[in-house]
């Protein structure tokens, strides 16, 4: 459970740098539920809510198992394989099925209603879960007199979890819209998903899905879990969604200054240390109006 505490942790800390300059700015709130009701409705940021802290749990309970903090896991020894040329198999290969199940059980044990909420959050979550197998690279390390690489062992290892939040920001950026279906089977009234338009490439099970409109997050609104955009800090200089025009929502911006202490005219001294001096420099902040 620790494991998982700080892979949830992790999804969120994820979250809020990927939409740091955002409208929504995947804000937290002292509740129970965490982003409050912006994850009521089955939207882009839902997605990628789900996604994201699914894969958090899974890329923390596999880091556990690897750095041997839990006992009921260890090391991948189930897919190593023939070695390449030049190299061996050694260290630690992170068992990232072992923490995809952890994750499975965890993230999708409330997910079992015929409902479409249900069926969106189950792809979601196992979207996030694929892109920590889709990422895992072999990770070497030489050995030999002098670094010579006489040597060299190779093992599975996850990315830096950076990685996962640029990929699945991407997939934010492109996810499908979908409608919802009903079906009538033995056990009563199922709902389904279907991709909306037809002319485009159906959601594979890397891609997320949604099938409610977002709102727009310019103004406060409680009952969607809006904060508005007043008071945020924007780029003057961009053109993109953190610009002061688009993050600001047209309604414009202040600018102050503000004075900062910063090292500054740094000098290294043989052997071993840096002295540097304390400037003021002084910066425009833009906030929205």
């Amino acid at each position: 459970m620790p494991s998982v505490a700080e892979g949830v942790k992790i999804g969120i800390q994820e979250c809020q740098h990927q939409f740091r300059g955002r409208r929504w700015n995947c804000t937290t709130i002292n509740d129970k539920a965490i982003f409050g009701p912006v994850l009521d409705k089955a939207t882009r940021e839902s997605a990628f809510v789900h996604a994201i802290a699914s894969a958090g749990v899974a890329f923390a309970v596999t880091r556990s198992c690897a750095e041997g903090s839990a006992t009921i896991c260890g090391c991948d020894t189930r897919h190593k394989g023939p070695p390449g040329e030049g190299w061996k198999w050694g260290g630690c290969s992170e068992d990232v099925e072992f923490g995809s199940m952890v994750s499975r059980e965890f993230a999708d044990a409330r997910e079992n209603r015929p409902d479409a909420r249900s069926a969106m959050n189950r792809h979601n979550n196992e979207a996030g879960r694929t892109s920590l197998n889709d990422n895992m690279f072999l990770k070497c390390k030489c050995h030999g007199l002098s670094g010579s690489c006489e040597v060299k062992t190779c093992w599975w290892s996850q990315p830096d979890f950076r990685v996962i939040g640029d990929y699945m920001k991407d997939k934010y950026d492109s996810a499908s819209e979908m409608v919802v279906e009903k079906h009538k089977e033995s056990r009563g009234w199922v709902e389904t998903l279907r991709s909306k338009y037809n002319f485009f490439k159906p959601p594979t099970e890397r891609d997320l899905v949604y099938y409610e409109s977002s709102p727009n997050f310019c103004e406060p609104n409680p009952e969607t879990g809006s904060f508005g955009t007043r008071d945020r800090t924007c780029n003057l200089t961009s053109h993109g969604i953190d610009g002061c025009d688009l993050l600001c929502c047209g309604r414009g911006h202040n600018t102050q200054t503000e004075k900062r202490k910063e090292k500054c005219h740094c000098i290294f001294h043989w052997c071993c240390y840096v002295s540097c001096q304390e400037c003021v420099r002084v910066y425009d902040v833009h906030t929205c109006k």
